[in-house]
């Protein structure tokens, strides 16, 4: 068994694909034969250091979070998964490994994969499913016949909230690069605004506003706002924590794993309704490359970037 570890937190030089043992399952843990795993920047972030309260100091640490495979073993008390059950889900912050061969991940954070979605379509939702389902529903309350303005609606989680948001009725307007306006407008995403706009010209129109690309200040949010309206950030920090426990609209989401959550995003990318594009697909003699690209130079662009065992 192979995967992608390192020995010390820093920058993409510590990976390394090395051999590994794969840990047993314990007591509410499934291990699985990972088929596809998708990247995301909480994995450098986590590779860099930035959660080592959290994640420690015992090294090897396996890298990668998101990924769809097959249960090879069960823990006990395992009760909603069996072997052989295609699975989509992520691993643990402390744990990580997704990029290799097998992976170990609590039950709770993984989900039966819909037979309509590939494995590598099936990778690249749970992050970004979840953590727009969730701010969207459980910070958000989203109601049917709503406004939503996401701040970032082209990028993994934006774009997912967008659709999650059309899906349950709402109406979605958001910003992003000019270039890509027509991307926006094919997802169904009116009005469309460019990064820096002025919020007067959309002042108190939202119910919901999501700011997945941290740009918006306080005073600007709050422009774009209803009455009772609510703010959602994505960027939980001391400040933010505090800002959203005051009187106000403010929110902050840390997703959390919920095996209902990330079925309600599974069914939907199963039912096309969820759509997270892959941008470039990767096997995993060839990934650590792929990673390096995708920290130092943001490529590939427009979609997720895919490691494969096959």
């Amino acid at each position: 068994m192979k995967r992608i570890q390192y020995h010390q937190y820093g920058g993409p030089e510590v990976m390394r694909l090395e051999e590994f043992e794969p840990a047993r399952p314990s007591s509410g843990q499934v291990l699985v034969r990972v088929r596809a795993a998708a990247a995301n920047p909480m994995d450098w972030g986590l590779r860099n250091g930035v959660m080592k309260m959290v994640t420690g100091r015992t090294f090897p640490r396996g890298f990668g979070h998101d990924f769809a495979g097959v249960v090879a073993a069960v823990g006990p008390g395992v009760t909603r998964l069996g072997v052989g059950d295609e699975v989509l889900g992520g691993a643990s912050i402390k744990a990580s490994g997704a990029f290799g061969d097998m992976v170990v991940a609590d039950e709770k954070a993984v989900v039966k994969k819909p037979a309509d979605l590939s494995f590598e379509e099936a990778a690249a939702i749970p992050t970004v499913g979840l953590t727009a389902f969730q701010a969207l529903t459980k910070k958000g309350k989203l109601q049917p016949g709503q406004t939503v303005f996401i701040n970032g609606c082209l990028g993994g989680v934006g774009r997912a909230a967008a659709q999650i948001a059309l899906a349950r009725g709402a109406s979605v307007g958001g910003s992003c690069r000019a270039t890509a306006a027509q991307d926006a407008r094919d997802l169904g995403i009116d009005p469309i605004v460019e990064f820096g706009f002025d919020p007067k010209a959309l002042s108190g129109r939202f119910d919901i506003v999501l700011d997945t690309a941290h740009t918006l200040s306080d005073k600007e949010a709050k422009q774009l706002l209803k009455p009772g309206g609510r703010i959602v950030g994505l960027h939980p920090t001391p400040a933010t924590f505090v800002k959203a426990a005051l009187p106000g609209p403010f929110r902050v989401l840390v997703a959390q794993a919920a095996p209902e959550d990330l079925e309600e995003a599974a069914r939907a990318a199963g039912q096309g309704t969820l759509r997270v594009p892959v941008a470039r697909t990767v096997p995993l003699t060839e990934a650590i490359k792929a990673l390096t690209e995708l920290e130092r130079d943001g490529t590939p662009k427009g979609g997720k970037l895919i490691i494969t065992t096959d």
